[in-house]
């Protein structure tokens, strides 16, 4: 399933909350103002599938920005070699890399950052006047939802897919800022998620139906952690393409 128009790709900087960073854009050949759609990776961070990813988003009418949140340690790929250190049986050097990234992307930065992407794109001559859609993979998960809670007015959809810590028992847990969430949500979870486990599942549903906030909530039975990415071991193909169902669904609606 894709879309059937051409697509161009560019990198832009774009001046963050703590220096310029680079984000992805990707949009169809269009003469008229684009709805757009803001990107979160998985903590992987830009690469080619992620770029295949966006491209194939774009397909169906949107300007899609896929920013680099890791852009205080450095361009993407910011660790070198993430395609082979994915794939790789030994993930201890993985996620030794990963560990100082993702602890410099506090809430607090993310929520600046946030502010920054969408000020970016309100700017862009090819946007769409309104809000916009964001989603997110695993870590992107949670920043999709931030985003959608503290930019209430700017964000009209907002999606999670295998997103972990969503609902966690800290002050900042990414739920406590969800529920001020204006936008529709969609919220795709992974089978057997050592990072979302029953548990949270059940506090955020809880959380988004005490504050009224309208949400989708399924789980992918037997699809794990990260299978929406073509790259990843778990990749799997059939719950990846009805992600992508219920996304487009989403924002067919709601943008």
């Amino acid at each position: 399933m894709t879309g059937a128009t051409s697509v161009d790709t560019d990198a832009v900087q774009v001046q963050a909350a703590d220096g310029p960073a680079d984000v992805l854009i990707a949009r169809p050949q269009s003469d008229r103002p684009l709805p757009a759609v803001l990107v979160y990776t998985d903590a992987y961070g830009i690469r080619p599938a992620v770029r295949a990813h966006a491209e194939r988003l774009a397909s169906y009418g949107y300007l899609v920005a896929t920013p680099n949140v890791f852009y205080r340690h450095g361009p993407p790929p910011v660790i070198p070699g993430i395609e082979q250190l994915i794939g790789s049986e030994d993930r201890a050097k993985l996620f030794e890399a990963l560990g100082p990234l993702m602890a410099v992307l506090t809430p607090d930065a993310a929520v600046a950052d946030a502010r920054a992407w969408l000020g970016f794109l309100a700017e862009r001559p090819e946007v769409r006047d309104g809000p916009i859609g964001t989603v997110g993979y695993c870590m992107g998960g949670r920043l999709s939802l931030r985003t959608a809670g503290a930019f209430p007015d700017a964000v009209a959809a907002a999606a999670s897919f295998h997103g972990g810590n969503l609902a966690t028992d800290d002050d900042d847990s990414p739920h406590h800022t969800a529920v001020k969430a204006s936008a529709e949500l969609y919220i795709g979870h992974a089978d057997n998620d050592r990072s979302m486990d029953p548990e949270q599942m059940g506090r955020l549903t809880r959380a988004l139906a005490d504050a009224h906030v309208r949400h989708t909530a399924e789980l992918y039975v037997g699809a794990g952690h990260g299978w929406t990415q073509t790259d990843t071991p778990v990749y799997d193909e059939p719950s990846a393409e009805r992600h992508w169902m219920r996304m487009l669904d989403l924002f067919g609606r709601a943008l």
